[in-house]
């Protein structure tokens, strides 16, 4: 059996959840389409079934401390958000979403806001609909950019210690993890589920990384819904619902019975 993933809604209670994504583009191609400068030393196999706790790419800025601009780096984070004042590095496997609506209030979150945010570049992500009867079977959605182009989804990310190593300079001393912002859906997508990431429009993307830019400042800029058209929404294969599944036929569209 596999472990389901917690998350803590607005309220601070917390409740089943999904969370699935696809990140097919390998670093270079990232590179190219959001203006990275650097490339991690590891580069990520294609995942069409992204779950918590895995590795992730994320894109964040970087300020050379003799030049005043902003450049863009290409990281790898676990996903769930591990607090700097964790205990453990546990507590990320509840920290996958956090709600846009208290973000920048939540403990967890309000360092990171403050001056760690980041995109999770994707292709899309996956969503399960409730079924219309009692009974039934939720069914899968893919949902991505029509256009085909990256889904740069508003996230947060910390540097936790691990006390358990020793030494400070050992890699194995520190865990970068992410977490995505998610808000309450509109249009499609909310005919799908009444939550959605929060897609960062290209012409925000620095303003968004810039921690020079508070985050309160930039978040409704941020949260203005994407034109209509923008998702292309199918249902996919129930496949999908492990994450033992990973393969690029996860993405295939197939009629809502299969």
């Amino acid at each position: 059996m596999h472990p389901r993933y917690v998350v803590m809604d607005a309220m601070g209670h917390s409740g089943a959840m999904c969370g699935r994504f696809v990140a097919g583009r390998d670093p270079v191609n990232l590179a190219a389409a959001m203006g990275v400068e650097e490339l991690p030393e590891r580069v990520l196999p294609p995942n069409y079934n992204v779950a918590p706790t895995q590795d992730v790419y994320i894109v964040r800025a970087h300020r050379d401390g003799d030049d005043e601009r902003i450049a863009r780096v290409l990281d790898i984070a676990r996903w769930g958000l591990v607090p700097s004042w964790a205990k453990d590095a546990a507590i990320g496997n509840r920290m996958i979403n956090a709600r846009a609506e208290t973000v920048a209030d939540k403990p967890a979150f309000r360092s990171s806001f403050t001056k760690r945010r980041c995109l999770v570049p994707a292709d899309g992500f996956y969503e399960w609909q409730q079924p219309g009867e009692p009974g039934g079977r939720k069914i899968p959605h893919y949902l991505h950019p029509a256009d085909g182009t990256v889904l740069a989804m508003a996230g947060l990310y910390a540097r936790w210690r691990d006390p358990s190593v020793a030494d400070d300079d050992d890699p194995a001393a520190w865990l970068v993890s992410t977490t995505i912002l998610t808000t309450a859906a509109e249009g499609a997508v909310a005919g799908i589920h009444d939550r959605s990431p929060v897609p960062v429009a290209p012409s925000l993307w620095q303003e968004w990384l810039d921690p020079q830019v508070t985050g309160p400042d930039v978040l409704p800029r941020i949260l203005i819904a994407p034109p209509e058209g923008y998702w292309d929404i199918y249902s996919v294969s129930t496949a999908v619902n492990s994450p033992r599944h990973n393969s690029p036929d996860l993405i295939d569209a197939v009629s809502p019975q299969s």
